[in-house]
């Protein structure tokens, strides 16, 4: 029984040199809450599609409103997410210091945790349907996952934390040469369209 356990968490493919199984811990052994408050930084949104980014740079525009005084203190390398949207993997680990509206959680890691590893592990499907799971609420649009429960919920992760910088690092980079390419594919149809327009009567 424990052999199959433990072959269960050896991922498919690793990096060399890394041979050890991954450990299961719970996500309050390597994270807690953060309620430090602020409200003269740089206002962080956290969106399924984008992760967390200034507000600043988002096409929508952002009323607080009157008072920034709740608002969450956010430093660069703290797991950020949306307490209503978890469950879609609106969750992600910060580049930025700044600060979030109270409707979002704050988990600060411990030393043992690299968290650009814990931006693309928190988003695996697996995990979305545990969110769901233990959020409290009627439906999906009330559903919210409070840092208890969040705590609760059981992971596998490498216990070298040099493994854990390797796969954020490879998942970055990769993100980065998605995103260029976006740029130039839009930057071509663009040229396509405007080429179409002045070479056709």
């Amino acid at each position: 029984m424990a052999e199959q356990h433990e072959k269960a968490l050896v991922p498919q493919i690793r990096f060399t040199g890394f041979t050890d199984p991954w450990e299961q811990r719970k996500l309050g052994e390597l994270f807690e809450e953060s309620d430090e408050r602020a409200s003269d930084r740089e206002i962080l949104s956290v969106s399924v599609a984008n992760g967390i980014y200034p507000a600043s740079e988002s096409d929508r525009e952002t009323n607080p409103g009157a008072s920034l005084a709740n608002y969450k203190v956010v430093h660069s390398g703290d797991v950020v997410y949306n307490s209503m949207r978890m469950w879609q993997g609106a969750v992600d680990a910060s580049r930025y210091d700044g600060i979030v509206s109270p409707a979002y959680v704050v988990a600060k890691p411990n030393s043992e945790v690299y968290a650009r590893f814990f931006a693309r592990l928190l988003r695996q499907p697996m995990l979305l349907k545990q969110y769901q799971q233990v959020s409290q609420g009627n439906s999906k649009d009330t559903q919210v996952l409070k840092f208890d429960d969040f705590a609760s919920i059981e992971i596998s992760m490498p216990a070298s934390e040099n493994e854990q910088r390797r796969i954020g690092a490879f998942f970055d980079r990769l993100d980065s040469l998605i995103t260029l390419h976006q740029r130039k594919y839009d930057k071509l149809c663009v040229l396509k369209k405007s080429m179409l327009d002045k070479m056709f009567v």
